[in-house]
């Protein structure tokens, strides 16, 4: 029987995520020359190469990708193993990873902080930011723990919960007639220079399906990054866009320029949820902190509709 260590599996991992010796040693806080001669030893094993070593490439051979796919899961039930071991000793400590949607993370974090620390003081949250594909690829692999998103998404492996429901507002020039209004309908947009954020937002994709309907024009060569390039564009009056209403709070309510209206009810909202793998072992952290999430997030999207 070949003795595999797991050691040896996450440096083939790192590797074939860094595709770079050196790279992946810092990953894995070893020296390149010891990286590269377990997987030298680990090759031999196995009795098959896994790594085509170039100079200024390193690619994964066919045999490599398939042990790899299998190291992946591996590696996660491993860590799950440890995961389930301390959330027995202690549920609520240790560290969660949790990642947020761009769309999403800049302007929910300010209003649930706080809470989070003093209702889970023990709880030690590493923040990540990614779109929705990849943060669901990176939840399935055992990267994450958690993810805020909004929903629907496909969850092949994985689990959800709605945590709340969040209107959207039109962004218009200052100047714009329809500025003046204390609530518009989605019909009054019709004919509008609309912009969007690029391929791979949600966020697109939600207000494209709300503007397209009452007759908005989508701006074919413009597409912003992030939120703040979009209200920058509304001021400079290239167009009209949509916000979610918490991205329009606090600082992110005061840009010279721009002038916000929400819409007449029933508004166009998105469903913010929470998605995490179905064989976590973090059960019990994430239903508290979703708990939270969804509390805070309820309670700070009803406050500013009123």
């Amino acid at each position: 029987m070949t003795d595999i260590k797991l050691k040896d599996l996450r440096y083939l991992v790192a590797v074939a995520e860094a595709r770079h010796f050196g790279r992946a040693a810092q990953r894995c806080f070893v020296s390149q020359p010891t990286l590269s001669a377990q997987l030298k030893k680990l090759e031999a094993s196995l009795g098959v190469q896994l790594i085509e070593r170039q100079p200024k490439n390193v690619a994964l051979t066919d045999a490599g990708r398939q042990i790899v796919e299998r190291a992946r899961r591996i590696i996660e039930a491993c860590d799950e193993v440890g995961a389930l071991a301390r959330s027995h000793r202690d549920p609520l400590a240790g560290t969660l990873r949790v990642a947020l949607l761009p769309t999403i993370g800049p302007y929910l974090l300010p209003h649930v902080t706080r809470r989070i620390q003093c209702e889970l003081p023990r709880l030690r949250l590493y923040l990540h930011e990614y779109q929705t594909a990849p943060m669901l690829e990176k939840l399935r692999t055992g990267e994450l723990d958690l993810g805020i998103l909004a929903l629907p998404v496909e969850l092949e492996g994985l689990e959800a919960l709605e945590l709340y429901s969040e209107p959207f507002v039109a962004a218009l020039p200052e100047r714009h007639p329809l500025a003046r209004r204390e609530r518009i309908h989605a019909s009054d947009l019709a004919g509008e220079p609309l912009l969007l954020l690029e391929e791979g937002h949600c966020l697109r994709d939600q207000a494209l399906a709300v503007c397209s309907q009452a007759g908005a024009r989508e701006q074919q060569d413009f597409r912003a990054t992030s939120l703040e390039t979009l209200r920058q564009m509304v001021a400079a009056g290239a167009g009209i866009t949509l916000l979610p209403q918490l991205a329009t709070e606090g600082t992110y309510g005061s840009a010279r320029g721009v002038a916000v209206v929400p819409f007449a009810r029933p508004a166009p909202t998105r469903r913010v949820g929470a998605v995490w793998r179905k064989t976590t072992a973090r059960r019990t952290a994430i239903d508290a902190l979703c708990a939270v999430v969804a509390q805070r997030g309820a309670q700070t999207v009803r406050t500013r509709s009123r």
